[in-house]
């Protein structure tokens, strides 16, 4: 079964967060209303992080994206009292909205700040990729994200849904989804070809040779949760 990972070279980030807006129009994230109510305070699931080293006038700024590190070792998993927070079969974590009480524990023991509460209701709208009537499911199917509902924990899936579109593929076609059949969101809109995602177990996946250049590290691995999000330092 592919181990699926990202990786993602902060020397060819330029900033321009084409992967955040991807992100939000494919997996409807909320919106901040005009009046600034949060019938959709802003969730992003797709951050670019960003700091300022140095002083003025000599300064120097450096973004690092961050989406869920769907880590092989999630300390969200162990602290989720419901079981609402998992790891699926194929390694990915996963949220259940159904089973989610709200507690927030999972946004604690996350590290990274990956998560966002619900605070309201999300307005799902029709984009240019997504059609509200094909949401059917509250947690998710091959026919676009799930729906989240006031007073639940969200956040990046790794566009799972794309996932299971393409495991549909492959079964129509008689074989195994493999490193190529599918990728984020992010990662197809990334401008600057800094967001590379597949296979970490492929050998000749490119994720896989990037995870091993000696630019590449993973954040706070001190921690021991071993994302699956690999990092390549700027040159």
């Amino acid at each position: 079964m592919p181990r699926w990972g990202m990786v993602i070279d902060l020397d060819k980030c330029t900033a321009c967060q084409a992967c955040t807006v991807a992100c939000k129009v494919e997996n409807n994230e909320p919106i901040a209303g005009p009046d600034g109510s949060r019938r959709g305070r802003d969730i992003v699931w797709m951050q670019l992080l960003s700091v300022v080293e140095g002083e003025y006038p000599k300064l120097r700024a450096r973004f690092i994206p961050r989406p869920c590190m769907h880590c092989d070792q999630p300390p969200c998993v162990q602290v989720c009292p419901v079981g609402a927070t998992y790891k699926r079969p194929d390694g990915l974590v996963a949220q259940d909205y159904d089973r989610c009480i709200g507690c927030r524990y999972c946004m604690v023991a996350c590290p990274y700040g990956a998560r966002a509460f619900n605070w309201g209701t999300p307005q799902f709208q029709a984009t240019a990729y997504l059609n509200p009537d094909r949401i059917t499911s509250r947690n998710g199917g091959r026919e676009g994200p799930a729906v989240r509902s006031a007073g639940v924990v969200e956040k990046c899936t790794f566009c799972a849904h794309r996932l299971e579109r393409a495991r549909a593929r492959a079964k129509a076609e008689a074989r195994e989804v493999q490193d190529g059949d599918y990728v984020t969101a992010c990662a197809q809109t990334c401008t600057g070809g800094a967001i590379r995602f597949g296979d970490l177990d492929d050998p000749k996946s490119e994720v896989h040779h990037l995870s091993r250049d000696k630019r590449a590290f993973r954040l706070l691995e001190e921690l021991g949760t071993h994302p699956r999000v690999i990092y390549l330092a700027e040159g």
